[in-house]
């Protein structure tokens, strides 16, 4: 046991809490606050504050009613949000292509409704003379076998 009255014995009860200080450095304490007026204040208040903690650690707390309803209610707000959130993001990155794709499509509609059709292509001599010998089409046998008949 260490004398401790040029000594205050603060040091003791601030580096444990105080039913963890051993027999010996307590029986230290004891001796002191015996003598030393602010030692006895302090060892008051590390008891005040051990009972206080102690009652406060036995005290049951009950979560309020309906707490378990409204934290998932808050869940399901926060989740709800977070997708809504996320489509937005989604908008904004693609709205511009959507946006150009869509009107692409529009133009596609007009110019297919009102564009004027394709033009029957004018035929020369050489394609009606093509044209005339595929309609009096012979062929070799209707030439070898008949031909006294004209046409």
């Amino acid at each position: 046991m260490r004398a401790l009255r040029d000594e205050h014995i603060i040091s003791i009860l601030e580096s444990a809490p105080l039913a963890e200080i051993g027999e010996g450095e307590m029986a230290t304490v004891r001796a002191h606050i015996d003598t030393c007026r602010e030692c006895w204040r302090a060892y008051e208040a590390a008891q005040i504050s051990a009972s206080l903690l102690r009652a406060r650690v036995a005290e049951a707390s009950e979560p309020p009613p309906f707490f378990q309803t409204r934290v998932l209610a808050a869940l399901r707000e926060r989740r709800a949000s977070d997708e809504a959130s996320a489509l937005g993001r989604l908008w904004k990155a693609a709205g511009a292509l959507v946006s150009s794709m869509a009107a692409t499509v529009a133009a596609l509609a007009v110019l297919t409704v009102f564009a004027p059709g394709p033009q029957p292509a004018t035929r020369t001599q050489q394609e009606d003379r093509v044209v005339a010998s595929a309609l009096n089409s012979y062929s070799a046998e209707e030439v070898l076998f008949d031909q006294g008949e004209a046409p």
